[in-house]
């Protein structure tokens, strides 16, 4: 089926009911998580995970409408390295929770072997898989080539390899192409709904030329926000699963008792990224080392800047925080993420946000 055709047609209503998110109680917005299976400094990556899926379970009774992991290799403090993997594990240990990757780094992969990995998702867990797709590597160079042996050497063909993989998914290669007569297996009724993920403008443009949902970074990309979201809404063209843009954003969210405990909690994931970026990550540092650190001016603005980025607060002045962000980028729904030291100090930020925006009708924003 053409462009055009697919144009022509419109989306389907299960299409777009799979990708539209579910207002839950008295919330403004669809409200949903990005976790990375956070390993702080004394715990082992087997608690993290085990954290991870009693924060799914819990994700699911408070409201949250989707849980997407991502796909990071070499970095110490995320235990998510195989979004397929665990996302089948959550599967198993939740019932109606929308599971996805936030993302699969698709350039690390053959387009057939994620058909398959997502399709095989989509047959255990059916209509609650999301496959958002990157085009970063999700690590340091020399990782990137590791994982690479054999495929692009970089992410200028990612246009391709999504058209490669789309195909796969739906079956529909046209005749005379050479995996025309290859089929990704498993293959159900249906397919997971594909997000492209982006911090920059080259994705957004793209999903909106293809009429995809898009996912941005403004976790880590906050500069980017407006104008990415602006380049995708102007590029868009409605396709078979959507008629109108439809976009969210990663947010960096701590909630706690007041202001000084949130922050304090944020500089521990601030001193994680600082490392991160100087090229020695490690699993996420204590509040107590953040605390301690001795930071060069350079290294102090860093910091301040990182943390300009967090919304944090007690529950009231999140959601307020939460609010105000999606009225001004104009995003249709809010993905929040506490990489933060501790798994009860985390699963405490997204019970009190979950509480405070008004998924568990408990609160709201005033």
């Amino acid at each position: 089926m053409s462009t055009e055709d697919q144009q022509q047609d419109g989306p389907s209503p299960q299409a777009h009911a799979a990708i539209r998110g579910v207002v839950r109680g008295s919330a403004p917005a669809p409200l949903s998580i990005l976790d990375l299976a956070t390993v702080g400094v004394g715990y082992t990556p087997a608690e993290a995970l085990t954290a991870t899926t009693t924060l799914a379970r819990s994700a699911e009774e408070w409201g949250y409408h989707r849980f997407w992991v991502a796909e990071h290799h070499g970095m110490p403090g995320v235990a998510s390295s195989t979004p397929a993997v665990l996302l089948a594990h959550l599967g198993a240990h939740t019932k109606t929770l929308r599971l996805g990757s936030g993302g699969v780094m698709l350039p690390n992969h053959a387009p057939l072997a994620i058909a398959e990995q997502f399709g095989l998702l989509e047959a255990l867990h059916p209509g609650r898989i999301d496959l958002g797709l990157g085009r970063a590597p999700g690590t340091d160079p020399a990782t990137a080539r590791a994982l690479r042996r054999g495929l692009a050497e970089g992410a200028d063909d990612f246009p391709q390899q999504l058209a490669e993989l789309t195909h796969f998914l739906d079956g529909d290669f046209p005749d005379g192409h050479p995996y025309a007569r290859l089929t990704a297996v498993p293959k159900g009724e249906g397919r997971p709904p594909v997000w492209l993920l982006g911090s920059s403008g080259f994705s957004a443009q793209l999903a909106g030329r293809l009429g995809l949902p898009f996912a941005f970074a403004h976790h880590f990309s906050s500069v980017n926000t407006i104008p990415a979201l602006d380049l995708y809404r102007s590029a868009f063209r409605p396709s078979a699963v959507l008629s109108e843009p439809y976009a969210l954003i990663g947010v960096s969210a701590v909630a706690a008792q007041d202001e000084a405990t949130a922050r304090r909690l944020a500089r521990s994931a601030a001193l994680g990224m600082l490392r991160l970026r100087r090229g020695s990550p490690g699993p996420i540092p204590t509040p107590e080392e953040a605390e301690s650190y001795p930071y060069s001016p350079v290294e102090a603005d860093f910091i301040d800047d990182w943390l300009g980025n967090v919304v944090l607060g007690s529950p009231g002045e999140v959601a307020d925080g939460l609010e105000s962000l999606r009225k001004r980028t104009g995003v249709d729904e809010l993905m929040v993420t506490s990489h933060i030291h501790g798994h009860e100090a985390r699963y405490r930020s997204y019970r009190l946000i979950a509480q405070a925006y008004g998924l568990t009708g408990e609160g709201g924003p005033a």
